[in-house]
């Protein structure tokens, strides 16, 4: 859709399609607010090639490779683009829809040290907005089996897919060693329907996008409803500033394509959902740390969680290439375990990790001896540890001139503590116990140094000294200006963020959609 832009003021303007942004503009569109999407990237297509490597993350066209970040991390130096495509990491994330514990959301002062870090809400305010995540997202799994599980009001809206003969022995091995596998609760459809087709069961699904549209990303069950409704999608543009003036967003200077001039949207409300890179740099260009009592505080306690790719390599091939098998997790060590002593207390989670495809190894050494005929006899486990929140870990913006048509190269700055490093080393030791049970011959532990779990630098709390949002996401010292994305978040904790940031971006939606239905103010 082509939105001009003109005079008009919309009830809410959304910036980004992933999940912060899509879940917090559903509320005010079914409400039959007004309301503008921006997005960076246009709409995924559906061709074979999605099941190639030209389909794969950052391979795929919907992967932006001009350096967006200036990246030093654990003492490297690297450089990073984004993805551009609406429906965000949605469109390319492997499904897995996990609520955090409840005791996630409470204070544990081995995790926070003297980070500040806090929620400023409990599990119990997020619960009926992760129903409603899961409703919306069709998430299917089995209510129960996590022995971690925090309380639901509802069970899954779906069932999940039989268990692959390699899941279930992985499941029987982790039994085994006395744990208690689950199966992954996972928005992807299993069902038929005169409207959908059901998953395949290929191996082309985490860090693709579906080449039958059976995983439920964003793109697919919820953007295209709202587009139906009044929700406008103006495609292939970027938000480069956002103009304030005496505690108000009057204005979002975006970049139309190639256009030559900035183009100018205004709302009543503005949400700002960009990612936990993006979100930071967005709000420093516009000026915004000068006006929050938390300034300093916008940009730092970057996460991204501490994890590692641990393969189990088979003397024969454990699954067909083709079968996809992320179906399994293990929370036993979530809250520590016995046979654990460093660190004490909290560690993360185990999920089975498919056979991955030769090309997922592109450039990706010291992994590159597992290509050929030895990656098809793997499979293992992403092992997820919660990470340390710490404020020298931060997104800040490059020195120097910018085109005044762009968003400044952010710095990113991050290195793991030893209790983070701790923990993932707790969880591959885990892994690699339940591998060889299983049949592996030896097994290999790969970290994992992707951002696709960034988390923090704009964090919600409840002091305004140290925390740039409050309880709902509003930007402190700015009236009519939220952030509902990734970068909300005050800590980790030790699961996929997806959900956790769509629930929060519903809850945050549904406050500012009965706030203009009240009239305001804003």
């Amino acid at each position: 859709m082509t939105v001009a832009a003109t005079d008009a003021v919309y009830d809410l303007i959304v910036i980004g399609s992933g999940f912060g942004g899509a879940l917090a503009a559903a509320p005010a569109v079914l409400a039959g607010r007004r309301v503008l999407m921006i997005e960076s990237g246009d709409w995924a297509e559906r061709s074979d090639a999605n099941w190639t490597r030209d389909g794969f993350f950052d391979h795929s066209p919907y992967y932006d490779h001009a350096p967006a970040f200036d990246v030093t991390a654990e003492g490297a130096r690297t450089r990073l683009g984004r993805f551009q495509v609406v429906g965000g990491a949605s469109v390319f994330y492997g499904g897995v829809a996990l609520r955090m514990r409840e005791q996630d959301f409470q204070p544990d002062a081995q995790i926070e040290a003297d980070s500040g870090a806090e929620w400023p809400y409990r599990y119990a305010d997020l619960e009926p907005f992760y129903t409603k995540a899961e409703e919306l997202l069709g998430v299917a799994g089995i209510a129960g089996e996590d022995p971690t599980d925090p309380p639901r009001s509802a069970g899954f809206p779906a069932p999940p897919a039989p268990l692959a003969p390699i899941s279930q022995r992985i499941a029987a091995a982790a039994r085994g060693l006395g744990l208690h596998p689950f199966q992954l609760p996972l928005a992807i459809n299993y069902a038929r329907t005169d409207t959908r087709v059901v998953c395949a069961l290929c191996g082309t699904c985490d860090g693709y996008a579906c080449r039958i549209s059976a995983k439920n990303d964003l793109s697919i069950v919820l953007i295209p409803q709202l587009v139906t409704r009044v929700l406008e999608l103006a495609t292939k543009t970027m938000a480069i500033r956002l103009t304030h003036r005496d505690g108000r967003i009057t204005g979002v200077e975006c970049r139309r394509g190639d256009g030559p001039e900035p183009v100018t949207f205004r709302g009543a409300v503005v949400v700002v959902a960009a990612g936990a890179l993006s979100t930071p740099v967005l709000l420093l260009a516009s000026g915004l740390a000068a006006v929050n009592p938390a300034g300093d505080a916008i940009g730092r306690y970057l996460m991204r969680h501490c994890n590692a790719m641990v393969l189990g390599v088979f003397r024969a091939p454990p699954a067909p290439a083709s079968e996809f098998h992320k179906q399994i997790g293990i929370n036993d060590f979530y809250f520590g375990h016995p046979s654990v002593t460093t660190p004490s207390g909290r560690l993360g989670c185990l999920q089975q990790f498919a056979t991955p495809a030769p090309w997922t190894l592109d450039g990706r050494s010291p992994l590159a001896f597992l290509a050929g005929r030895q990656l098809k006899r793997t499979t293992g486990f992403i092992a997820i540890a919660e990470d340390q929140p710490q404020a020298a870990n931060r997104v800040s913006l490059a020195a120097g001139p910018s085109d005044p048509l762009a968003v400044p190269m952010g710095l990113v700055q991050h290195q793991y503590s030893d209790r983070d490093r701790a923990a993932r080393a707790a969880l591959v030791t885990a892994a690699r116990r339940i591998l060889k049970r299983a049949g592996a011959w030896f097994s290999y532990a790969h970290m994992v140094e992707t951002f696709s779990h960034a988390l923090g630098t704009v964090r919600m709390g409840t002091d305004p000294a140290t925390s740039p949002l409050d309880g709902w996401g509003a930007v402190r010292g700015v009236s009519n200006l939220f952030v509902t994305d990734a970068s909300a978040f005050p800590r980790s904790a030790g699961v996929n963020p997806s959900l956790t940031i769509a629930a929060n971006a519903l809850r945050s939606g549904t406050h500012i959609a009965e706030r203009l239905a009240r009239g305001g103010p804003f």
